[in-house]
């Protein structure tokens, strides 16, 4: 009887740890689709950007107006890409913190805060969200919204 509850008790173990090494998997692939377009943006390398993206990824930011009304602007994908690659004199640096990541199957949802700055000057601050799906054993982003502001940023 003894036996039989020390091997329910390693079999408990063994599959936590298998679950959990997925898990960490997962959100090592998930971060490592998300850094590539902050990295692609420091070194304003197009081909590193369009890596962490599905080709038909909706890109949006929240805004407000300066009446105070809150809008939402779509980004082109390529749009996007082509302005943050054009040659400029200071490095495009957003600084991200990984808040949250939720996974389900092939589907991942993650919130990040940030801070971005142009070269060593602050520009803004707000959190990203993401939507991803994992393709070909890759994760891509597919969708991708943002706030943005100036005041109370951490």
């Amino acid at each position: 009887m003894n036996y039989l509850r020390i091997a329910f008790t390693l079999a408990l173990f063994t599959l936590a740890n298998i679950v959990y090494g997925q898990k960490n998997n997962e959100e090592e692939g998930i971060k490592k689709a998300i850094n590539a377009l902050f990295d692609g943006m420091r070194k304003s390398d197009s081909t590193l950007m369009r890596t962490a993206f599905n080709p038909q990824a909706i890109l949006q930011t929240i805004v407000k107006t300066k009446a105070g009304a809150t809008e939402v602007r779509s980004t082109d994908l390529n749009l996007f890409i082509k302005s943050i690659a054009k040659p400029h004199a200071e490095i495009y640096d957003e600084r991200i913190v990984f808040t949250k990541i939720l996974i389900d199957d092939a589907l991942a949802s993650v919130w990040t805060d940030y801070q971005f700055y142009i070269g060593d000057k602050f520009s803004h601050c707000g959190v990203n969200s993401f939507q991803l799906v994992k393709v070909n054993n890759d994760w891509k982003i597919v969708y991708l919204i943002d706030t943005r502001r100036k005041e109370n940023c951490n």
